[in-house]
């Protein structure tokens, strides 16, 4: 049973300017210490949560990916966080799961955010990614995903971590801490959550409150609203013991997705 090593990266965002956001990771990448497993980013880490598809979006293997590609291989850790991709007509919420020898899976946001309109610009994911580092398997998924505990369910123990990347911004702060913990506890899953701070160019303020849960349900790690890097260490016998030792799952209602 190995421990896993989780860093995560809460920072403001340039709005809508890609170049310059990876030039700005590249830097925080390089303050890393020690060595991590596994490295997240927020949700559209390139541009900041923009409705601008047409005018921002990538191709699947553009210079973001190669991007990530490079940077996980200078790291030796898996990389993570979610970008605006075009496929055909088609725009994505796109998170990429980026691995040091460069291979790489994706997962298209399922749960687009009405409120601003997104299910007016991007096409939702039709199906959940899971991915294994370690011996961990992990479920990322993407910030308004967080609201909707059906498609997160943890049917069969599927996930040993749930991972949320995200624009969420500070006016739901208190939802968002409520649903982390939530989530982790109904699921007997550590839970990670990668949130921005500062203003974006709508003008939305977002307060960080990027955190790790435990399968308990308390806070292992709780970010202020500030910029940081943080790497936290999850204990993989911890979780076996407490889900061993307290097997909810066991009674959990049998259910499929139509």
């Amino acid at each position: 049973m190995q421990d896993l090593r989780v860093t995560i990266i809460q920072t403001s965002l340039h709005w809508q300017d890609a170049a310059a956001n990876r030039a700005m990771f590249s830097e925080k990448l390089a303050a890393v210490a020690p060595a991590t497993d596994l490295i997240v980013l927020p949700e559209m880490f390139t541009t900041g949560f923009s409705m601008d598809a047409a005018g921002l979006a990538e191709d699947a293997e553009g210079p973001t990916l190669q991007w990530m590609k490079e940077e996980a291989a200078r790291y030796n850790a898996v990389i993570t966080g979610s970008v605006i991709v075009q496929e055909g007509e088609q725009y994505f919420n796109r998170l990429y799961w980026v691995r040091p020898d460069g291979t790489y899976q994706h997962y298209n946001k399922r749960h687009l955010f009405r409120m601003a309109k997104e299910h007016h610009t991007y096409t939702p994911g039709q199906e959940k990614l899971l991915v294994e580092l370690k011996g961990w398997k992990i479920c990322p998924l993407v910030c308004y995903d967080l609201r909707f505990p059906v498609w997160s369910r943890n049917v069969g123990s599927e996930y040993d971590l749930l991972l949320y990347v995200a624009n969420w911004p500070k006016p739901r702060a208190n939802a968002w801490s409520i649903l982390l913990q939530a989530r982790a506890v109904e699921n007997l899953s550590y839970v990670v959550g990668v949130n921005r701070v500062g203003t974006d160019g709508n003008g939305h303020p977002y307060s960080g409150d990027s955190a790790v849960i435990h399968p308990k349900g308390y806070k292992l790690l709780e970010t202020a609203e500030v910029e940081g890097i943080h790497t936290i260490t999850l204990n993989k016998k911890e979780l076996t013991d407490f889900r061993e030792a307290f097997p909810a799952h066991l009674d959990a209602d049998d259910f499929t997705l139509s």
